[in-house]
C-alpha cells in the first residue's frame, strides 16, 4: 500500500540531488515527491541520478507556492540542521518518523527540506509542526539533501517495519485508530490552509481590538502566536472551535458599537 508520506524539495538548485532523493525514496518504499520552485527541473542530470526511480521522477508534482505543495496535509514537519530560536519545538528523526507514520494513517504527512545553500527559511518552517534533527557531527552537522532524505526515508520504513512486525500494519488515510504510541483522533490535524485562515481571522481579531505587541522589539507577536498553536497542533474541530470564538468576539463589539 503507497505510503501517504510527502517528501517537499524547497528551491532545490542542483538538478543531480533531485534524481538522488527520487531514488533514495524509492529505495524506501516512499512515492511522493513535490518540488517547489527547483531551479533546474526537469533535467538530464536528474534523471541520470535518479536510476531505476525515473517514474518517480516523472510523477514529480512542482509548485511555485509552499502552500500548495502542502495542500491537504495534516502534520508538516521540517528538517533543519542550524540552531532555531526556543519558540520551535525539535525532535529526533527517529522519533519525527514514528510520529509521521503514526499520523499518516488519518491524513497526508509533510516532510519538507530546504535548499542546498540556506536551508529551510523561518517564513517557509511557518508551516511546520515540529522540526527534525538529525544527529551528526556539531563541527559539520550539514548534509547533503540527498543524504538528508536517505536518512529521513530510511527511518520511515524503519517505523513501518515495526508495525508490520507488531501485527499493526499502517491504515490508510481515515482510518480512526492510534499507532505508535500517537492518540487516538476524532478527527485529523487541521491542514496549512484551514490554519492559514484561523491565523488571518485571529489577525483581524487582534487588530480590531487593538491588541498589539507592546514589547520592545514589536512585531513579532503573531509569529509567536503561530508558534504557539503549531506546538499544540490543534485539529480541524479545534481550529473551527477557535473560529467560532473570534467571529462572537467580533459580533459582540458590533453590538457594542450598536447599542452605544
Amino acid at each position: 500500500m503507497p505510503c501517504p508520506i510527502r517528501i517537499v524539495l524547497v528551491e532545490t538548485s542542483h538538478p543531480g540531488n533531485i534524481g538522488a532523493v527520487a531514488r533514495a525514496l524509492r529505495n524506501m518504499e516512499l512515492e511522493q515527491l513535490v518540488l517547489v520552485r527547483p531551479k533546474l527541473f526537469p533535467h538530464p542530470e536528474a534523471s541520470a541520478r535518479a536510476s531505476s526511480a525515473e517514474d518517480l521522477l516523472a510523477g514529480a508534482r512542482v509548485e511555485d507556492d509552499l502552500a500548495r505543495a502542502l495542500q491537504g496535509c495534516g502534520l508538516v514537519l521540517a528538517t533543519t540542521s542550524r540552531e532555531r530560536d526556543q519558540y520551535f519545538r525539535v525532535i529526533d528523526v527517529r522519533a519525527g518518523a514514528r510520529r509521521a507514520v503514526a499520523e499518516a494513517a488519518h491524513a497526508p504527512v509533510a516532510i519538507m527540506f530546504g535548499s542546498e545553500r540556506a536551508g529551510l527559511t523561518n517564513e517557509e518552517l511557518r508551516y511546520a509542526h515540529a522540526l527534525l534533527r538529525i544527529p551528526a557531527n556539531p563541527a559539520y552537522a550539514s548534509l547533503n539533501i540527498a543524504m538528508a532524505v536517505q536518512i529521513v526515508a530510511y527511518e520511515i520504513l524503519r517505523a513501518r517495519l515495526e508495525l508490520e512486525q507488531d501485527g499493526q500494519a499502517p491504515a490508510p488515510p481515515g482510518t480512526a485508530r492510534s499507532n505508535a504510541g500517537a492518540e487516538a483522533r476524532s478527527a485529523p490535524l487541521a491542514t496549512p490552509s484551514e490554519l492559514d485562515r484561523m491565523y488571518q481571522h485571529l489577525a483581524t481579531v487582534l487588530e480590531e481590538i487593538d491588541f498589539r505587541d507592546r514589547t520592545q522589539s514589536g512585531g513579532h507577536l503573531m509569529k509567536r502566536i503561530r508558534r504557539l498553536l503549531q506546538r499544540a497542533e490543534p485539529d480541524a474541530n479545534e481550529v473551527n472551535i477557535l473560529r467560532g470564538i473570534l467571529t462572537a468576539v467580533q459580533q459582540r463589539r458590533r453590538r457594542a458599537g450598536q447599542d452605544s
